[in-house]
């Protein structure tokens, strides 16, 4: 079963699905068939792919840390508000 990378004419929600023979996936997100096959991207590497990762990843994980400081300001706040 091939896995193919699709988005979503209707929403452009992009995602990954498992295709049998025979049948038309889904979008997730809608349900709408109206689908884009797109290329994947898998099978290439290469040194600018790696930093596009890496760089894609550094941004989640700033995102991820800013979003954590901010929960715990917010965190703080409320508990000095209570006392």
């Amino acid at each position: 079963m091939p896995l193919y990378d699709y988005t979503c004419r209707k929403c452009a929600h992009e995602f990954e699905a498992l295709v049998r023979p025979g049948t038309t996936p889904s979008c997730p997100a809608c349900h709408g068939t109206e689908l884009e096959r797109l290329l994947s991207g898998f099978a290439v590497s290469s040194e600018q792919t790696r930093a596009l990762n890496l760089k894609a990843g550094r941004k989640h994980l700033e995102k991820d840390r800013k979003d954590k400081a901010m929960a715990q300001y917010e965190y703080e706040k409320h508990h000095r508000e209570e006392h």
